[in-house]
């Protein structure tokens, strides 16, 4: 998968942020230990996971941060979306374009009983 891999200016210092290209609303790249890890489309229903994902953010009307966090507690994993800035403040100053390999959510950590 092609990702810009940004960096940005902020308060705190460099940051540098993967970000989907032609990125729809419904698509997301989940950090694990701060490092890419997964993807997730919500409307892509032909995989698993993204139907599952799906249905806990979606018809539960839950956020994606707040279903990472429930999954976070019941799995033990530090799964997150990174935010550029806190305050909101930033400045790209390089962009470019890399390879990477993002695999789906494991669908054992995403019981629809969460």
């Amino acid at each position: 998968m092609k990702l810009y891999l940004n960096t940005y200016r902020t308060l705190s210092g460099e940051k540098k942020v993967f970000e989907i290209m032609d990125k729809k609303e419904s698509q997301f790249i989940i950090y694990q230990h701060n490092e890419p890890a997964f993807f997730v489309d919500l409307y892509d229903l032909t995989v698993e996971s993204n139907s599952m994902m799906n249905s806990l953010v979606l018809c539960a009307k839950r956020t994606i941060p707040d279903v990472l966090e429930l999954i976070n507690k019941r799995n033990n994993v530090q799964l997150s979306i990174p935010k550029i800035s806190r305050f909101g403040i930033h400045k790209k100053i390089k962009s470019e374009i890399v390879d990477i390999e993002l695999a789906y959510l494991p669908e054992n950590w995403l019981d629809y009983s969460l």
